[in-house]
């Protein structure tokens, strides 16, 4: 779109582990520790008693489906995935956990078929296998050119932002975070001398300045900086009046998007300043299909979120969102009707937050500033 305009791909949690992890052609241990599954080859039976056989071994791109094609048309500047796994061969399960993701190392592939530019690892399962699983996790990644944000050897490692560089001179900063709302521990807080991800203790106005001084070290006139912070329960659409002001503090003090995850299905969009808060961005890739429960919530439906916006003034142009589908653990094009039921349900829930959501031509959803419902 050139320097005017910056296009990035955001989306929610990618879980490349377990389930999907043994479809791939490098299955890991399948070893679960859950109180009622204790084979990961178990989700894969779940999901194809639900929705049909899946080939194994399935290739490197096959969970991204349609997703790739999407993307190679849309050619967004920075693609960035929160990667909710560990990727580690290590047997260390975090002690007081129910679940634990991880993916084999030789699997990467899979995860570098989507080419993302940032891989946001502050959430709460990227620790799942202990210190050495996330030594493991970062030391794959880098050996496979994928940059990482959120989780390091220490606190300053942690805390350092992703930097993309993009047509013009211009980057893209990411800055990745967790909460424990979300379930992350708050002894995986990276220190100064042991490794671990940035932990937000709670969204408060201080949190809320201190990300912000730390965004003001780095960003340069033209810079567009992303906030991605995984936060939030998993199912329900409401959003704390405390998230709600996090969201808004950062954004005042120099954010221009506030990427939120960790909700399996999307919670509201606003439009804040000008400026795009995705308040839940819901799962984009797991191994949950054959797993009943909040059917309500349709967390079936993935969407993909390309957010453009103006480095100059870090205002939002457009934010256009392609609804797709999990079907046997890959991502296809929804259909007309849920398509424009997921448009019908962001619109409704978004309205009060000044952000209405569109429906287009081919089933895109558009989402535009409006004022807020009373």
């Amino acid at each position: 779109m050139g320097s005017d305009v910056v296009t990035m791909f955001l989306c929610g949690d990618v879980m490349l582990g377990r389930g999907v992890d043994q479809i791939l052609p490098y299955p890991g241990d399948p070893a679960l520790r859950e109180g009622y599954i204790r084979d990961a080859r178990a989700y894969v039976e779940l999901v194809e008693a639900a929705n049909g056989v899946i080939p194994r071994p399935a290739d490197f791109s096959w969970p991204w489906g349609d997703a790739l094609r999407v993307l190679d048309a849309a050619a967004p500047e920075a693609r960035v995935v929160n990667l909710e796994t560990s990727v580690t061969r290590n047997d260390d399960f975090a002690s007081g956990k129910e679940v634990h993701y991880r993916m084999n190392p030789a699997n990467v592939p899979c995860l570098a078929a989507a080419r993302p530019d940032v891989c946001s690892l502050a959430n709460n399962h990227v620790l799942d296998f202990g210190p050495r699983g996330l030594e493991e996790t970062l030391d794959t990644l880098a050996g496979a050119g994928l940059r990482t944000a959120g989780a390091g050897a220490d606190a300053e490692a942690a805390r350092r932002p992703a930097i993309v560089p993009v047509e013009g001179g211009r980057r893209v900063l990411v800055f990745s975070f967790g909460m424990p709302s979300s379930g992350v521990p708050r002894a995986w807080a990276a220190t100064g001398d042991r490794g671990g991800i940035d932990v937000v203790a709670e969204p408060s106005q201080s949190a809320a300045a201190g990300v912000v001084g730390r965004v003001r070290q780095v960003k340069r006139p033209g810079d567009v900086v992303v906030a991605s912070v995984h936060w939030g329960s998993n199912w329900g659409y409401h959003v704390s009046r405390d998230q709600v002001g996090f969201a808004h503090a950062l954004i005042d003090g120099g954010v221009d998007v506030v990427h939120g995850h960790s909700s399996h299905h999307p919670r509201p969009l606003e439009i804040y300043r000008g400026k795009l808060v995705l308040h839940g961005c819901g799962d984009f890739i797991d191994d949950y299909e054959g797993i009943t429960g909040y059917e309500q919530y349709r967390d079936d439906l993935r969407p993909l979120y390309l957010v453009s916006v103006e480095p100059a003034t870090g205002r939002l142009h457009e934010v256009r969102i392609v609804p797709l589908q999990a079907r046997r653990m890959r991502l296809r094009h929804a259909s007309d009707d849920d398509c424009a039921w997921l448009g019908t349900v962001l619109d409704r829930i978004s309205g009060e937050f000044h952000a209405h959501v569109d429906r287009e031509s081919g089933g895109t959803l558009t989402v535009r500033e409006g004022a807020g419902d009373a």
